[in-house]
């Protein structure tokens, strides 16, 4: 199962770089690794009547491996086609319920979120065909032939479940290529494929509680907890989907000129106190420090400004409170929407200098300020 994901700091143990893209394994897949295990040794006991109850252990475990790499797999026939298409690939996670592929940029058509999305499933249902046809020249009770079995069976049911049309899935983020073509809003197929990912949810929840009830028959745990964790992640997918969605919405509103704030110039050794009534009485939210040719060499941080004592405020120098001015804090002051956050992503700060076409100051862009036009998402 994969979807594309928020950063994390710490996505656990780093195995390798397979194409050029670092792969880790979560610790929560020891989780599911153990749960697999316990899991499929009945299984493989029954099959394997002549190995001892350690060894059926031991082959569930292979099994369960064997398992995450087909994911592994699968992740990297996302990526592969995304760099294929230009897109940066941060890394593959594996993980509790599957793996995460970060890839940072969305395709730019739908046709590339098509191929993008249906490489994965693709690959799972080849490694499908590939196992099923091994199976048919191997042992059925041997162990090379019950893996090979287990694990042909394995890959069909995760190709075909990541075809469903809802997100984080696959197949929604291939419904979600089919409504954007349609209707040439990315949002609005955002919103289908989202739905879509909840309906699936609730479907994977009642479905399987609804059959215990009209058979009777007492159901196991471990064939209700699935079902529910694959629902919660499911759910949680397309509702996070959904924000993201109403997020994307406002990023046309997003203008460097309309939220600008204008600024002053000072010079570094100016009094933070002085610099201050400065810009008060030019109603300016911003400073900007310059040298002693009129040339912006940094901008005040607000936060630092804000956290100074008006006490010392008179003995602090506007330029001890500035951060240097690199080229990539200096944006265009016509910028707008998604360049204007591309921008801002490159070089995360809390103020930018806007400048026009011929180098003169426009004004401060606060980050503040921006983040506001998205708050309440």
């Amino acid at each position: 199962m994969s979807s594309e994901s928020p950063r994390r700091d710490n996505p656990g143990l780093r195995m390798g770089r397979p194409f050029g893209i670092p792969v880790y394994v979560s610790p929560t897949w020891l989780i599911v690794a153990a749960f697999i295990t316990y899991s499929f040794q009945k299984t493989m006991a029954s099959w394997l009547p002549q190995l001892s109850i350690p060894m059926t252990y031991v082959i569930a475990f292979v099994f369960a491996v064997l398992l995450y790499v087909s994911v592994l797999l699968h992740e990297l026939a996302h990526c592969v086609v995304a760099k294929m298409y230009g897109l940066p690939v941060r890394r593959i996670t594996l993980y509790l319920l599957g793996g995460v592929s970060e890839i940072e940029r969305e395709p730019e058509t739908p046709g590339r979120e098509f191929m993008v999305a249906f490489s994965g499933p693709a690959l799972s249902l080849g490694l499908a065909g590939i196992g099923f046809v091994a199976s048919q020249f191997l042992d059925p009770f041997s162990v090379i032939g019950v893996l090979s079995w287990q694990l042909w069976v394995s890959n069909l049911i995760v190709g075909i479940f990541n075809l469903l049309p809802g997100l984080p899935l696959d197949g929604g983020r291939m419904l979600r290529a089919g409504v954007w073509k349609i209707t040439r809003s990315t949002t609005t197929g955002t919103v289908a494929a989202a739905w879509g990912g909840r309906v699936l949810a609730v479907v994977l929840v009642t479905v399987p509680i609804g059959l215990a009830l009209v058979s009777g028959q007492p159901q196991e745990l471990t064939t209700l907890i699935w079902p529910l964790l694959l629902a919660a992640f499911i759910w949680f997918g397309a509702t996070q989907s959904l924000r993201s969605a109403r997020v994307r919405a406002r990023i046309p509103k997003v203008n460097a000129r309309a939220l600008a704030r204008r600024a002053i110039a000072v010079t570094g050794d100016v009094p933070l106190a002085e610099a201050l009534r400065r810009a008060a009485e030019a109603k300016a939210g911003a400073m900007v420090v310059v040298d002693h040719e009129g040339r912006p060499t940094g901008i005040v941080n607000e936060v630092a400004v804000e956290a100074t004592p008006e006490s010392r405020r008179p003995w602090v120098t506007a330029g001890s409170l500035s951060r240097s001015l690199e080229p990539s804090l200096v944006l265009a002051a016509d910028l707008e929407g998604e360049p204007l956050i591309d921008a801002m992503r490159e070089t995360p700060a809390g103020e930018y200098l806007l400048v026009e076409h011929g180098g003169e100051i426009f004004g401060v862009l606060a980050t503040s300020d921006v983040n506001r036009v998205f708050s309440g998402v």
